[in-house]
């Protein structure tokens, strides 16, 4: 059953009464003349952030630092590193030059053994090797390694060829990522997020993706795929349809909670529907009694909070975790608009982790602690 995110939801949001998130200051770098942004835990099997070494071990799409912070999307690689407390530690690049069938990678999940001793993981393939020009293809790919730790060393063994888990079938997912071309224009079939629903213990990838039935530009969607039981993904309706209200409903997770299942993504201004009511830039979700649905918007209008008004694009990508705490990136910081100039927004780029946020829930209501 596929639910629905409405024109009617999105107009309902008062600006007056939205929640917002703090204010912070640009952060000081973790590594300099490197951009990191969209982040990700290694997590167990039931979503909770796993315990490695002491720490958390984090995946972060990292280029390096160009004067235009927008070109990193087209040198995106997938980087690992350590964090205890607040002390981050550099791992290097995931993958070794040419190991993946793309010319970039994108965000994606990874989950760990309940032994601790293999890794999987799940992202996005953008592009395709060796091409001359920058492509917008989109595809969902799985590689898993062991984990060896022995003290505070970590590294993992080789990872094994990556297969490509889904392919968009042309019927529920749109096939032609290119769109308009230009960022926040292109659709999508990219975020692979693990989830094991604890009603029935079997496994799903959601996905950000884009509707192929659809008479709109704005045809952003949740897909949903299920683990069958040869080890392959089964694609699925889409859960959530933004048909008509927005292009990119962006890293789609779910995690339960209360017995009670909740689906975050993340969007901004920019990809509403020119001719709709438009949201802020910030966390969204539904909320359900069961993983098929039908799910219902939180708060009534889908969003749990937005970034400060004085600062509508200081953070993005945000990611929940079952104890509610939720990580995201800074973005562009202390400004109350895009800067058109390349040099003013590699100023007020974060390019780092954003303070962590929690939030707090009940029932169908969703907001900060």
């Amino acid at each position: 059953m596929t639910s629905h995110w409405t024109a009617s939801h999105v107009a309902a949001i008062d600006p007056k009464t939205t929640p917002n998130a703090p204010l912070f200051s640009k952060p000081e770098p973790l590594l300099p003349g490197i951009d990191l942004w969209d982040y990700w835990p290694v997590q167990e099997e039931d979503g909770s952030q796993a315990v490695i070494a002491g720490g958390s071990l984090f995946i972060l799409l990292s280029a390096p630092a160009h004067l235009d912070p927008d070109a990193r999307h087209g040198m995106a690689r997938l980087r690992l590193m350590h964090r205890v407390g607040d002390r981050w530690r550099d791992l290097g690049l995931l993958f070794k030059a040419d190991f993946s069938p793309g010319s970039r990678e994108w965000s994606g999940s990874a989950i760990i053994s309940p032994d601790h001793g293999v890794v999987t993981l799940y992202y996005t393939v953008a592009g395709t090797r060796g091409e001359d020009v920058v492509s917008f293809s989109q595809r969902l790919f799985q590689t898993q390694a062991d984990l060896i730790v022995e003290g505070d060393a970590i590294a993992f063994s080789a990872w094994s060829q990556p297969i490509e888990m889904l392919v968009p079938d042309g019927i529920h997912y749109e096939r032609d990522m290119v769109g308009g071309g230009a960022i926040g224009t292109i659709k999508a079939f990219r975020d692979p997020a693990f989830f094991r629903d604890p009603a029935d213990d079997a496994a799903y990838i959601f996905f950000a993706a884009s509707l192929v039935q659809s008479t709109s530009f704005w045809n952003g969607a949740v897909g949903v795929a299920r683990r069958t039981q040869d080890g392959l993904w089964d694609a699925l309706p889409p859960l959530i349809s933004a048909d008509g209200v927005n292009n990119e409903l962006e890293r789609p997770h779910v995690i339960v909670h209360d017995g009670r299942y909740y689906l975050f993504w993340s969007t901004q201004r920019k990809v509403f529907a020119d001719n709709g009511p438009a949201g802020p830039n910030g966390l969204y979700g539904m909320t359900s009694d069961r993983l098929a649905g039908p799910w219902r918007p939180i708060n009534g209008t889908g969003l749990a909070f937005a970034n400060p008004p004085e600062a509508p694009f200081q953070a993005y990508s945000w990611f929940v975790l079952p104890d509610l705490t939720v990580q995201s990136f800074a973005d562009v910081t202390g400004l109350s608009r895009l800067p058109a100039d390349p040099a003013e927004a590699r100023r007020h780029f974060g390019g780092s982790p954003a303070p962590e946020l929690r939030l707090k829930i009940q029932g169908d209501r969703v907001w900060l602690a």
